[in-house]
């Protein structure tokens, strides 16, 4: 398997370049270093890394001639910047075109691609069942719904996996790194009244290895456990990790404009067709996270939201 990656250099795909390094003849990764970081690239896996934009079609189009991967995970998105609508269209649309017409002239075997649960919108119910309309109104959902819409109808064998807030070694988005960053120094705290499902990095890999293979099944589908935790329940998760239980929330506030009250993610179609099931519970799964930031810290913290980055 010659692996091609992009978005190495985040969470997701530093993990993905950690955990297939060894059953891959050769990996390949695409990033600009907008939200990843180098030092975020696995030591010691031999890789070709090209920095720079799959909004390039000439870049993308070079790295597919020179590399010629058998399979293709499309993990890279542009979302740290709520207000630039120019970027994540051009790194979640014309990006994600490129790699999906690059991987449709190389016959590319499998092409993975990475959705937001934003895609649904404000959702009619919950959990969120893959059947449900799509409805994106920020320009991080609405750029990678269109992006998706295009891997959908690749002439290649491909699967869109619409994500829970899937939490592991580099993760730099979200509630959990802005709760220990903010509590480790002594930073007052804001907690919204939201519910979110999360995904321990070990259950994501899992999935992973079953949807790589050549006979597994394509489409689309939910990635989660299909449990709704508040994120009042992360951050006092958080504070009696660092020793502060006692630190009550400064404020504890509706969701903001741009945000959306409840997202947890119906997984049983996922979990029937391919046999999978999370297994790692909330708690353990928070912890695992948390044991990380204490061993390697934080740097920089993003967020798809307004006023929050």
């Amino acid at each position: 398997m010659r692996l091609l990656i992009t978005g190495g250099a985040g969470s997701l795909g530093s993990a993905l370049i950690e955990h297939f390094s060894k059953q891959c003849s050769a990996i390949a990764v695409i990033d600009n270093f907008a939200t990843g970081k180098k030092g975020a690239l696995p030591p010691g896996v031999e890789m070709a890394l090209t920095e720079g934009s799959i909004a390039n079609q000439d870049l993308v189009d070079q790295v597919f001639n020179d590399f010629r991967p058998t399979h293709v995970i499309h993990s890279a998105a542009s979302y740290k910047d709520p207000n630039n609508w120019n970027e994540d269209a051009m790194t979640n649309v014309v990006g994600t075109t490129n790699v999906v017409k690059a991987s449709e002239r190389l016959a590319v075997k499998r092409l993975i691609n990475f959705q937001t649960a934003l895609c649904y919108g404000r959702p009619a119910e919950v959990p969120i069942p893959i059947s449900h309309p799509t409805a994106p109104f920020t320009s991080y959902g609405i750029s990678k719904t269109a992006g998706e819409a295009y891997v959908r109808n690749a002439s290649i064998p491909s699967v869109s996996f619409r994500l829970a807030n899937v939490t592991g070694p580099r993760l730099a988005i979200g509630p959990l790194p802005a709760f220990y960053k903010k509590l480790k120094a002594d930073e007052p705290c804001s907690v919204s009244t939201t519910v979110r499902d999360f995904l321990d990095m070990s259950d994501f890999l899992s999935l992973m290895d079953i949807a790589i293979s050549e006979s597994a099944p394509v489409g689309i589908f939910n990635v989660s456990t299909g449990e709704g935790h508040t994120i009042e329940e992360v951050y006092r998760a958080v504070a009696k990790h660092v020793g502060k239980a006692h630190i009550e929330p400064e404020a504890i506030n509706p969701p903001g404009p741009d945000d959306v009250v409840e997202v947890v993610l119906d997984p049983s179609l996922t979990n029937e067709v391919f046999g999978w099931q999370a297994q790692v519970s909330f708690s353990e799964t928070i912890a695992r996270m948390l044991k990380w930031y204490d061993e390697n810290g934080i740097t920089d913290i993003y967020s798809h939201l307004q006023g929050n980055n």
